[in-house]
């Protein structure tokens, strides 16, 4: 199960879904969403965000909270609701705001 956690300015993602072995469109969708944010997030403001990623955790720190980078985070975060509801076997949202 992919774990996306959101607590302040911190969002974490890691876990793998699962969903299919060799085609795992949940995964996909998930880093999908995650690249293209991180990257708008870039383009916006290069250090608007602090970004890592050691092959099993993702971690989006909000560095400058903008009004775009703000809309950014919460189309990414609604984003993963939808899809939550859609696999609710395979990710799974922890959100303290």
């Amino acid at each position: 199960m992919i774990t996306i956690k959101r607590k302040d300015d911190l969002i974490t993602i890691e876990g793998h879904a699962n969903y299919s072995e060799g085609n795992d469109i949940v995964c996909a969708s998930v880093s999908s969403i995650m690249y293209t944010t991180v990257n708008a997030c870039l383009r916006f403001n290069a250090s608007s965000i602090e970004y890592k990623d050691n092959g099993k955790i993702v971690s989006i720190k909000i560095i400058n909270d903008s009004l775009e980078i703000k809309i950014l985070i919460v189309n990414m975060m609604s984003l993963y609701k939808e899809l939550s509801l859609k696999y609710p076997n395979n990710i799974k949202i922890e959100s303290e705001e």
